[in-house]
């Protein structure tokens, strides 16, 4: 690494540790014409994109002792592509769950929609309306472990059915982790996505909210939430800034491979509150 200043968003040594042979791996794997020079620590590219995922700047507003902005766009776009990015989030995801004492494969899991609003760079045809919450934008299809940890996820026009959503993300779940039998959802969920479980082997049921006033987590269902919660922690993700569908998914995996490693190295979220010894001067 280049002698800098390190941002707080940057990746510890033990983080790094955590990480490091996925990107060591790709890099070997790259052949052709201009891979023979290694120009860029890679570590830098990661650190530059958790700082743009983690302040939600523009790409072209990164500071100029990280790599070119362009270039740092470009490994996020092929690593995207490539699948690099969810290699690295799957990895980070099982060795958090051995963390808790929890098999790799989970058997349950809990779905939710989230929708955001987007910026004016989203085209039209990539956005909607979602009608009941009143927001124009797009929307984040997520299932998770019971932990809260990501197992599929896809960004939809905010127009569509959190149904028809959740059936993707059902086909998306047996495929990749063909061992959770259990998914507990909300009442937006549709009988058809109850049969759409039935069909993939996966029993779906509906937990209502209670009828109580006030608020109350909802059993099961509150470690989405949470969720959720985490995400927003990463401001580019307050709203949907990507240009394309799959970029935004990709965000939401750096946001949680952000969270796992922190977690799995013991260092904390930083909070957005300025800390200071400064004493407070009485009014």
């Amino acid at each position: 690494m280049n002698a800098r200043r390190p941002y707080r968003s940057d990746v510890s040594d033990a983080r790094w540790a955590l990480i490091e042979p996925v990107f060591t791996a790709w890099r070997a794997r790259r052949t052709g014409p201009g891979t023979a020079a290694r120009v860029h620590d890679l570590r830098e590219i990661v650190n530059a994109i958790l700082y743009v995922n983690r302040t939600g700047i523009p790409w072209e507003y990164l500071p100029h002792d990280f790599p070119p902005c362009k270039t740092v766009y470009d490994y996020y776009a092929k690593w995207e592509a490539d699948g690099t990015t969810q290699q690295v989030h799957d990895l980070l995801r099982d060795k958090t769950r051995r963390a808790h004492g929890r098999s790799p494969q989970p058997t349950a899991a809990v779905v939710d929609a989230q929708s955001v609003k987007t910026s004016a760079n989203v085209a039209e045809t990539s956005q909607g309306i979602d009608a009941r919450k009143k927001i124009k934008g797009r929307k984040r299809h997520l299932i998770t472990d019971t932990l809260g940890l990501v197992l599929a996820v896809i960004v939809t026009a905010a127009s569509v059915h959190d149904t028809a959503g959740g059936k993707l993300l059902l086909d998306d779940l047996a495929a990749a982790h063909p061992s959770v039998s259990k998914v507990w959802a909300d009442g937006g969920y549709q009988n058809s996505v109850l049969n759409h479980g039935t069909r993939l082997g996966i029993d779906v049921e509906v937990v209502q909210r209670p009828r109580t006033k006030g608020f109350e987590p909802l059993p099961k269902r509150w470690v989405i939430e949470r969720t959720f919660g985490w995400l927003m922690q990463h401001r580019r993700l307050a709203r949907d800034y990507e240009a394309l569908p799959q970029r935004s998914r990709t965000m939401i995996h750096w946001a949680m491979a952000n969270k796992m490693s922190r977690e799995l190295t013991g260092e904390s979220t930083p909070t957005w509150r300025i800390e200071t010894d400064m004493p407070v001067t009485p009014a």
